[in-house]
């Protein structure tokens, strides 16, 4: 790190985002271009319509598979900078470095645009595999341990910001939990697209030199071997429908996740969450007491970012002009810069979570205090046992006052309920006013441990 990098990425973050620029620097996608181009070539030897490649000529493909670096790197940049065209720099330089006998194999047919929305589908689809799904995964796990854990303790509740039934934190974490196993089971099943079909989509240029092959087939087979499910009718460039799509799924999952974030910053500055304090680490610079949710408010701002990025793309990329124009390719290099963020918008959200802890006097004590909160399952109980209008009763006793239990128990003794029903109100306590939250909880936690095990 120099400290002259234009973004807080290959800056500030880098250090928390070291896996990220193998599959997003421009190294990175020029490797993959020239990854493609090789399959593709091979691919070609294997349809019989030219003459095979040398053992010798295998042996340096493979070499070079292996072996791409730096200095490739730089030999394919400084092609760029004199072509103005880094797809064609790709082909010249392997042209350079593999030396094949019939040079012309290379790019055989295609355009650049068949090259890059394959280049760019297998980094995708590397990043959802390989570092997405796996801190998906930790994200989920951790959540199910949290809310295994606390599945019981109960916790004070709030709609429109006001006092509400209680519930118990562990269950207000597993629906969190359960958002996110929906979404994280969309992220696995989701395939990225691809296509093959030369300038216009419409394999001319490899139909016109040998019409009687079936280059659709062909196509179809090329693209699946890499995962990826073939669009088979385009303009020159894929309609990035499916990033689209991605795209979607991964900004429902920043939303969840930047829910969670301003809950659990609120829940901090109520006092029913406390945070572990660490050694040497300062809250201001002038109020020493301080602890404050940094990690939550930083996911948050990541997540801002990341999503106006998101939709931004997603509007834009599924718009090109007639058979193609250029915009994408400028979109498309942004979107390693969304993806990082909130890949580190997640990270930062974890590092929140397994600082906070709960206080479970404090939390007693909390719901006790507002017993209004039983009026709910006192107008219930009435309900059931056949009082006229028990609600409106309690409207106009409890709507907008702060009441004692023993007042609570007085207008009880006022009721005209038989005996049963009325020790039934009066043994209600808010602490214990709970429901099925724990059942909820576990039931959650129980779906999310199957997934992760796989079992699902």
């Amino acid at each position: 790190m120099t400290a002259r990098e234009i973004s807080p990425l290959d800056g500030r973050y880098r250090e928390q985002l070291s896996e990220l620029p193998d599959v997003f620097s421009e190294f990175a996608l020029m490797r993959e271009r020239c990854l493609v181009e090789l399959d593709y070539l091979e691919a070609l030897d294997s349809t019989g319509l030219f003459a095979s490649l040398t053992a010798d000529e295998q042996e340096r493909i493979e070499r070079f598979r292996a072996g791409f670096d730096d200095d490739a790197f730089a030999r394919i940049k400084a092609i760029e900078a004199e072509t103005n065209h880094d797809v064609k720099a790709c082909e010249i330089f392997l042209r350079e470095r593999l030396g094949l006998a019939n040079p012309n194999l290379l790019h055989f047919g295609i355009t650049s645009e068949d090259v890059n929305n394959l280049a760019y589908g297998r980094l995708l689809d590397r990043y959802r595999t390989k570092i997405q799904l796996p801190q998906m995964r930790r994200l989920i796990s951790l959540l199910a341990d949290l809310s295994d854990r606390w599945s019981s303790f109960v916790f004070p509740a709030r709609t429109h910001g006001q006092p509400a039934s209680p519930t118990t934190f562990g269950k207000e974490l597993a629906v969190f939990l359960s958002r996110l196993l929906r979404q994280a089971r969309s992220l696995e099943a989701f395939r990225f697209r691809g296509k093959l079909a030369g300038a216009t989509g419409t394999h001319a240029a490899c139909f016109v030199s040998f019409p009687a092959y079936d280059w659709r087939g062909f196509s179809e087979r090329f693209v699946e071997s890499f995962g990826l499910e073939p669009n088979p009718c385009t303009t020159q460039i894929d309609d990035h429908d499916a990033l689209a799509e991605y795209f979607a799924i991964v900004s429902r999952i920043n939303g969840i996740v930047v829910d969670l974030d301003t809950d659990l910053w609120l829940y901090i500055s109520y006092g029913n969450l406390v945070q572990k304090a660490v050694a040497g680490e300062v809250g201001s610079s002038t109020m020493p007491h301080k602890v404050n949710p940094i990690r939550f408010e930083n996911s948050e701002g990541n997540i801002t970012i990341a999503n106006a990025l998101l939709f931004a793309m997603a509007e834009k990329l599924t718009r090109s002009r007639m058979q193609r124009d250029l915009s994408d390719m400028t979109v498309r290099r942004n979107i390693g810069v969304a993806l990082a963020h909130g890949y580190l918008a997640i990270e930062q959200t974890m590092k929140g979570l397994v600082r906070i802890d709960l206080n479970p006097g404090v939390l007693r004590a909390t719901v006790a205090r507002v017993p209004e909160v039983l009026a709910e399952a006192y107008q219930t109980i009435l309900r059931a046992a056949g009082v006229e209008n028990p609600y409106e009763l309690l409207r106009s006793h409890t709507r907008g006052e702060a009441v004692a239990l023993e007042n609570l128990h007085e207008w009880i003794d006022g009721l005209d309920v038989p005996g049963d029903v009325a020790e039934r109100l009066k043994s209600l306590r808010p602490v214990e006013y709970i429901g099925l939250a724990p059942e909820i909880c576990e039931d959650v936690v129980s779906r999310a441990r199957a997934w992760l095990n796989g079992s699902v």
